[in-house]
């Protein structure tokens, strides 16, 4: 391994790290491999040094993980293999591992490093949670989206390029960097080795991959080594803290605008004026998270993935990384809300006319592809076991009264905005499937878009999280109203300028 100009002076450094960081006095060994990346890196990148410096990887070992009762272990493999479990996980236990699987994999100093990271090599240490993110909706995300015509389609026209020439509004495709930059930041991009390049570096010359796609952290990323999915999506790199993954801000990335409006809901929710007010004293780090104790009130991981106890150590719910485990209806991002899928790979749906979508135009169910209603009781259970922790049962009760009777009637409301842009397409007033037309490029059609991507969402999520002004006039059901009248005002405005209306108003009056 080639030796740089400032090695006394890195190895200075790394002495101090080590020693002055807690690993000494807790007699933790870094493996001479990451002592090697330390060297260098704690100079060249001192922001990552410090991250990881404060990360339970850098903190304890996995043979000391795995001493810790059941409850409060972070790690799910039962025997993790040497070389691993004895040193703590530093840069090359991640950076190295599995390296004849990725194919990002080039020579560093010596080593056989890959630049990313993936749910695969987690798995080493974490393969249960790797296992249940890998069956749930967000490792298929970059694919569901892609591949998935109709959804394309509307990416396609959100990010379009918009030209006006001779009183005609044209698209141009969207450019690759443009879809990353928006659709595939959330929900994943391909990273791909495109080529490699030279640059001379302190150490002398030194040859890197090219990938596209990168950078890119999105909860469906395809990676290098073929797996799905991104650990850092939520559990930020390098300190990979548990209290970041805890906290709402992290979900609220991707889980924000006004198609996923969950942050702003929980905001203005009770819980979320809760957490406001009082979750600076909270203990977002405690495994198992104790319900009373650590927190009082809900964050979104205590809904969906945490391990929750109570004072006694009882279960209410089990850690899980699929997050779909609690949830019996999908309400997010598609034109009914409907029971959720069975599936993660949702391009695998087809329905009576042949589109690839959970519920015909009509909002009608396809079962097949769909839980049952078995099945959605069951899901129903496990997460109204987190909300009896706090309520009882005929609070609870109410509540989700209130929220599948928003179901129902949102579902309608999309209907009638359906039925309404169906007429436009009979009629001509727009150019629909029938004309080989995109279904998302004229003004009723963005409507009906805005009514169920927008307004339904939006008042489905108030209603399942209590946030009530976001189901009423904050993109709510007044909005849903509107809407509706707004679009048949459009198609009556474009019926009345066509020929054949003409023709039929000179017969009636003659």
């Amino acid at each position: 391994m080639r030796k740089c100009w400032y090695w006394t002076f890195s190895l200075g450094l790394t002495f101090f790290f080590i020693t002055h960081s807690g690993l000494a006095q807790t007699k933790l060994l870094i493996s001479e491999n990451t002592e090697a990346c330390l060297t260098c890196h704690s100079a060249l990148h001192p922001g990552i040094v410090a991250e990881w410096k404060k990360s339970p990887h850098a903190n304890i070992s996995p043979s000391e993980a795995l001493k810790k009762p059941k409850l409060e272990r972070r790690i799910s493999h039962e025997k993790v293999p040497d070389p691993f479990s004895k040193t703590v996980v530093g840069c090359a236990e991640c950076h190295t591992m599995n390296s004849e699987k990725h194919k990002d994999t080039f020579d560093h100093n010596g080593f056989n490093v890959h630049i990313v990271v993936t749910p695969t090599d987690c798995s080493t240490c974490h393969p249960i949670e790797v296992q249940q993110y890998g069956k749930n909706l967000m490792s298929h995300a970059h694919g569901n989206l892609v591949k998935n015509p109709v959804y394309r389609g509307l990416a396609d026209e959100v990010n379009g390029i918009k030209r006006f020439e001779k009183m005609e509004i044209s698209s141009k495709s969207p450019d690759a960097e443009t879809f990353l930059d928006s659709c595939l930041y959330c929900h994943g991009s391909e990273v791909k080795v495109t080529a490699k390049s030279s640059r001379e570096t302190l150490m002398g010359k030194m040859e890197f991959p090219i990938l596209s796609g990168w950078p890119n952290q999105g909860v469906g990323r395809i990676n290098p080594d073929g797996s799905k999915g991104s650990c850092t999506a939520c559990h930020t790199r390098h300190q990979f803290s548990i209290e970041m993954a805890r906290k709402p801000y992290t979900c609220s990335e991707c889980h924000k605008g006004p198609d996923v409006p969950a942050y702003g809901v929980y905001e203005v929710s009770k819980h979320g004026n809760i957490h406001s007010a009082l979750g600076k004293g909270w203990n977002f780090n405690a495994v198992p998270w104790t319900v009373g104790k650590d927190i009082t009130a809900p964050t979104c991981a205590t809904c969906h993935v945490s391990l929750m106890v109570n004072e006694n150590k009882e279960v209410i719910s089990e850690r899980t990384h699929q997050m779909g485990d609690r949830i019996p209806w999908r309400l997010m991002g598609l034109i009914y809300s409907h029971p959720h899928p069975k599936s993660p790979d949702t391009t695998i749906m087809k329905n009576k006319a042949g589109l690839p979508l959970p519920t015909e135009l009509t909002g009608e169910p396809v079962p097949l592809y769909l839980i049952d209603g078995k099945e959605q009781e069951k899901r129903k259970i496990a997460m109204q076991k987190t909300c009896l922790a706090c309520h009882s049962q005929g609070w609870v009760n109410g509540q989700w009264t209130r929220f599948e009777n928003t179901i129902k009637t949102t579902n309608e409301m999309t209907l009638t905005a359906t039925k309404i842009l169906l007429t436009a397409w009979e009629k001509g007033a727009a150019k629909g499937p029938a004309q080989k037309d995109s279904i998302f490029n004229e003004a009723i059609e963005k409507k009906w878009v805005e009514q169920w991507l927008f307004f339904a969402n939006s008042t489905r999520y108030a209603s399942a999280m209590a946030g009530a002004d976001y189901g009423v006039f904050a993109n709510g059901r007044w909005v849903l109203s509107k809407n509706i009248q707004e679009m048949i005002d459009w198609l009556e405005f474009k019926l009345k300028g066509q020929p054949e209306k003409k023709e039929k108003k000179k017969e009636r009056s003659k």
